[in-house]
């Protein structure tokens, strides 16, 4: 997938991707419509929806992160251009789209992964660098002393919890 052509969730995903040192964790939610984080940036915690496709307060955690940003914009054409270095980023990137957010939230994606990026992995996964690791449920086999006792007496509490 071209990193030129996403939009929406899958640009939030992606964008979630390369926000490596702050992200921990990328969700799903709304029926795997909107991507939810878990993170801390900067003694900041986030848990919760992650739309910087959609909304500045979280496409901020990208301009914060900018050491270099040229950008123009041709509100009549509707077209906004972007070139940028990004701390952690692999190299100087360009993006462009219909607006300023949306072309430095693409630019941010290839300064960290490329021109063109795989398919988005919609499922709970963990970061790990630039790699995601699926997360599973954790399961756990009960205890000796948790299973149930089919003979035991009503009302029987045994002895106080210490």
């Amino acid at each position: 997938m071209n990193v030129a052509d996403l939009t929406g969730m899958a640009l939030d995903y992606w964008v979630a991707r390369s926000l490596h040192d702050f992200v921990r964790e990328i969700h799903f939610t709304d029926s795997g419509e909107t991507v939810s984080i878990r993170g801390e940036d900067h003694g900041r915690p986030w848990d919760g929806r992650f739309t910087p496709s959609t909304s500045w307060e979280a496409a901020a955690l990208v301009l914060e992160r900018a050491r270099r940003l040229e950008v123009r914009e041709h509100v009549k054409r509707q077209q906004a251009h972007c070139i940028a270095d990004f701390e952690g980023g692999q190299r100087t990137a360009e993006g462009r789209g219909d607006t300023l957010r949306i072309a430095l939230l693409r630019a941010f994606v290839a300064g960290h992964f490329g021109d063109t990026v795989d398919d988005v992995l919609q499922q709970s996964q963990a970061l790990s660098g630039l790699r995601a690791e699926p997360i599973s449920e954790e399961t756990r086999d009960l205890a000796v002393e948790d299973l149930p006792k089919p003979d035991g007496q009503i009302g029987d509490i045994q002895s106080a919890p210490r």
